[in-house]
């Protein structure tokens, strides 16, 4: 039997969001940069450290950094040759398959941002995917914004992208409360057809596709775009929307449903970001409280984010009786490091469940514990858009034998992760490590697939389920959640309700041809603030931390 799989895709331009680089990066050519520092050399097979070009730019920040208490910029004049050898000794140092990265004349790229877009291995998955499909920069400045205070310009709008290139599909998957999006009343399954007056669907002309692009990715606060959505059936919305700094709520729809199976806890998680922790704890406290006797997670859109976070939650749905003292996540760097985190210098040292409330600014235990709900099993509910930390959640209540029950579509299959990294105004994500849960697996690359009887490694008791647009998430008639619903009640898949999903080979040949839309592939969160809190964790009240 061929082992089954779910195609990944190309990662999109990321600049349709903000993201893809400073204004530094395409600064001068093979060694430019106009500062009148005299550009490295570059000599094949040879390595020298990073720190001979960390923080030398060919357009050096200046003034103070206000997501680093106001510390000033560390940028020195250097040029783009600098950077483009920093990227490939830190690379060569710290990329999980450093043996597969090119060794190119950086002085052939005309841009850093070209330079390391080639970093990466070539190689492929047993599925024939390939094998880092998970390599990007994002602008600083940017990323810290969004990923610290949980902000960025935009809508408030999650979309859920069909196809980029004419006929084009694009959903509404859900809104970020208070939002532009949300004000407007543009709910869930709203069907995108025209922006500014240009046809959304069809329209294959360049000047289109500028305008649909400048429209779905504002760049900043304060512009204007008109839409017309399809909704209920054939309806048309009108709405002209003003783009906004808009907060992120990671965890949404705390519900506690009552069923044939009895109490169930429902919830929406979007991010593992730091924000989370307290709404979390709040769900479960809740959950809790009114003595549930399941939870359904719904991470259908979730991309990652903290293992930390991950680890916390995991711990909040089982608990000490349950976890005995075993391992979240072993991490594995590649075989330069086999004792000692290549990043932090620590010695290494296995993820745990992390039971006590943790301060994410400081990056350490507090002796606050968390609430547990001492369940042996969960339902979780995947796209391939769940990835990275939320598949590590997976993972990790498999490796102590909580039992998942996955419901919906094969998830993303990232079992990696990098520590995001700052250079002249960028930060770049490399993969650095993968991750194994207590009985030693991690090889889920080409993702979980659900399936009512489990024949490989990566297969996990469940049922594919089509995400379905027509309910609002939440409500207990959508198909996924209806799904886990009846599945806790009867044990088994409900009948007639088979994933019609395109996968992503599908996809991929829907976007082969025509101009297409810029797309901020949902995966990319599997990157933001993939680094552990700092190995290893004391509780606040030790006194020697």
């Amino acid at each position: 039997m061929l082992k089954r799989s779910l195609l990944i895709s190309s990662v999109f331009l990321l600049t349709a969001c903000g993201g893809g680089g400073s204004g530094n990066i395409g600064s001068g050519g093979g060694t430019g940069g106009g500062s009148g520092v005299t550009p490295p050399t570059w000599t094949a097979g040879v390595f020298p450290a990073e720190s001979n070009f960390k923080n030398y730019c060919a357009t050096p920040r200046t003034g103070t950094d206000p997501f680093n208490n106001n510390q000033p910029f560390p940028d020195r004049a250097g040029t783009s040759m600098h950077e483009k050898m920093w990227l490939r000794s830190w690379s060569n140092n710290t990329y999980l398959w450093y043996r597969e990265l090119p060794d190119n004349n950086p002085a052939n790229f005309n841009t850093v941002k070209a330079f390391f877009d080639q970093l990466k291995t070539d190689e492929l998955t047993d599925s024939g995917a390939e094998k880092d499909n998970f390599h990007f920069s994002e602008n600083t400045a940017s990323y810290k914004q969004r990923t610290q205070s949980g902000v960025s310009s935009g809508y408030g709008i999650s979309w859920s992208f069909g196809s980029t290139t004419p006929p084009r599909s694009l959903l509404v998957a859900y809104t970020e409360p208070d939002s532009p999006a949300a004000n407007a009343n543009i709910l869930r399954g709203a069907d995108l057809v025209e922006v500014n007056g240009v046809d959304f669907v069809n329209d294959n002309t360049n000047a289109g596709v500028n305008a649909i692009n400048a429209a779905l990715f504002p760049e900043s606060a304060g512009e204007q775009h008109e839409f017309v959505f399809l909704v209920n059936g054939g309806e048309t919305l009108t709405v002209t929307l003003t783009s906004a700094d808009v907060a992120s709520s990671p965890v949404q729809n705390v519900q506690i449903l009552d069923t044939d199976a009895g109490k169930i806890g429902y919830l929406q998680f979007n991010s593992h970001i730091s924000l989370a922790q307290g709404q979390l704890i709040n769900a479960v406290d809740s959950f809790a409280d009114a003595n549930v006797s399941e939870v359904v997670l719904d991470l259908r859109y979730n991309g990652g984010g903290l293992l930390a976070l991950a680890s916390q939650f995991a711990y909040m749905v089982t608990g000490d009786a349950i976890i005995q003292d075993r391992i979240f996540e072993r991490t594995i760097f590649n075989d330069k490091y086999p004792n000692r985190d290549p990043v932090t210098g620590q010695t290494l040292s296995p993820m745990p469940f992390y039971g006590f409330e943790i301060d994410y600014e400081a990056g350490r235990l507090t002796n606050t514990p968390l609430p547990a709900l001492n369940l042996n099993r969960i339902f979780v509910l995947s796209t391939g858009d769940t990835c990275s930390a939320s598949e590590a959640f997976i993972n990790g209540l498999r490796g102590i034998d909580v039992e998942v029950i996955l419901i919906g579509d094969q998830t993303c299959g990232k079992p990696y992760g990098f520590y995001p990294t700052d250079n002249c105004g960028t930060t770049y994500f490399t993969i650095q490590f993968s991750g194994a849960n207590a009985k030693g697996f991690g090889e889920y690359a080409d993702g979980f697939y659900p399936t009512p009887v489990p024949t490989f490694a990566a297969d996990v008791k469940g049922c594919q389920v089509a995400d379905d647009f027509s309910a609002q998430l939440g409500d207990p008639n959508e198909n996924m959640l209806a799904s886990a619903l009846h599945y806790a009640t009867f044990d088994s898949c409900p009948v007639g309700v088979a994933s019609q999903s395109l996968n992503s080979q599908q996809q991929r040949q829907n976007d082969d041809s025509g101009l297409s839309i810029r797309r901020h592939d949902p995966r990319m969160e599997a990157f933001l603030l993939e680094d552990k809190i700092n190995q290893p964790i004391k509780p606040a009240r030790d006194t020697q931390q």
